[in-house]
């Protein structure tokens, strides 16, 4: 049912195996253990590039939290036009939700597929029904090709060993099948012992290292939400993340140890392989999304302090605040100007008053040497202000002060 899996997945690891099997024995299970971990990298070099839009596409979903939060309030009673809107919201921050699922997606059906191929090299007994086939003799199962694989490269993996244990045995093989894994009439060169040696140790390194992948995820998780770059989950979604967190770190490490008994000791090497290349993977992937968030905020500061400086008054000029009289001013800049109101705004006020004093003064003076010289009773002028009259209109006060009398 799965044989467009299945197929790839041989194709690959056979590759791997020829180009290995160039300068190793390909009967050697050093051979054939650096092709399945050569498959790992295979498959992981091509999910860098989604891997990488997933964690954009995380931190994308964040920001968006307080909008999402928005629209449901806004339309809990509509579902569909939430939906809508939901949607129109994604692609205008260009967000694909499927897209984080892609890595997944694909690693489930390399497990799936590599577990069925290593599977498939032994047939024989309670083997054949675990891959769908009937029952095969020892015989027939050294002379029946195995997918990609040809009769020479099925007998070249059922000699390999891994200190002693064959690359397709479990902890939990029945003994009838281990006849499998040497020549026809030939009696089986290892024990449980030796397949167990091998895959308990397997089988602790895979549970560890996917605790201190999930380990590293939420450190980085809970820093981020310290730092104010993420916002923290409340409610039910927040119980369902706590809950999910602790599967992580503790349910999934203890079901490898629990289930470990039926795994191969091929598909062990490919997990341990798998789980430390996650491990680095996420410590260059953390790193470079971290460096772009970085560079991204420090770019919005800029941008901010940027159009701070051309809002803030020149040095030297008074701010124009619109609390204080900015308005009024600005009215008044509507009516049209007095000569004297150019003359100050060109810098002439001094200039201006110094005039006018002096042209004062020299009319008084010119109206002071008329009445002297005349000696009659002309008009006298009234002083200017903050000036002394003149002796003969101090006179004439006196004299008309005396005739009131």
């Amino acid at each position: 049912m799965l044989n467009f899996v299945y197929w790839p997945i041989s194709a690959v690891l056979w590759f791997w195996h020829q180009a290995f099997g160039l300068f190793l024995d390909p009967a050697s299970g050093i051979s054939w253990v650096l092709a399945i971990m050569l498959l790992v990298a295979t498959i992981r070099i091509l999910l860098i590039k989604p891997m990488l839009k997933q964690q954009r596409s995380a931190i994308k979903m964040q920001k968006m939290q307080p909008k999402m939060a928005e629209i449901k309030k806004k339309y809990k009673n509509d579902q569909q036009a939430q939906a809508m809107e939901m949607r129109k919201l994604q692609k205008e921050m260009g967000v694909n939700p499927l897209a984080g699922c892609l890595p997944l997606l694909v690693q489930m059906p390399v497990f799936i597929g590599l577990f069925h191929v290593l599977r498939s090299f032994n047939r024989t007994g309670e083997g054949a029904a675990a891959v769908g086939q009937s029952s095969m003799s020892v015989e027939q199962n050294w002379n029946t090709p195995n997918y990609f694989f040809q009769v020479d490269d099925v007998r070249s993996f059922l000699l390999a060993r891994v200190f002693n244990a064959p690359l397709s045995a479990s902890v939990g093989m029945d003994e009838s099948q281990y006849a499998a894994f040497t020549q026809p009439g030939a009696a089986a060169d290892f024990t449980r012992m030796d397949i167990m040696l091998v895959a308990i140790p397997l089988m602790v390194i895979s549970a560890a290292t996917i605790h201190f992948n999930a380990r590293m995820s939420i450190s980085r998780t809970k820093r981020r939400q310290a730092a104010g770059l993420q916002q923290q989950q409340e409610g039910m979604m927040g119980q369902q993340m706590d809950m999910m967190n602790k599967m992580m770190l503790w349910f999934m490490p203890i079901m490898i140890l629990a289930t470990g008994f039926l795994w191969h000791i091929g598909l062990l090497v490919y997990m341990v392989t798998n789980n430390v290349w996650t491990y680095f993977q996420q410590k260059y992937i953390f790193a470079k999304i971290d460096r772009e968030e970085a560079a991204e905020l420090e770019a919005e500061k800029e941008a901010k302090r940027i159009s701070q400086e051309k809002m803030a008054p020149k040095v030297g000029v008074k701010p124009n605040n619109p609390k204080k009289g900015g308005k009024k001013d600005q009215k008044k800049s509507h009516l049209p100007k007095s000569p004297v109101a150019k003359k100050l705004d060109e810098g002439s006020v001094a200039e201006v008053s110094t005039a006018e004093d002096s042209a004062a003064v020299d009319e008084q003076v010119d109206a002071e040497g008329a009445t002297a010289v005349s000696g009659s009773a002309a008009p006298s002028v009234k002083p200017a202000p903050g000036q002394k009259p003149a002796p003969s209109q101090r006179k004439k006060s006196k004299k008309n002060r005396r005739g009131n009398r």
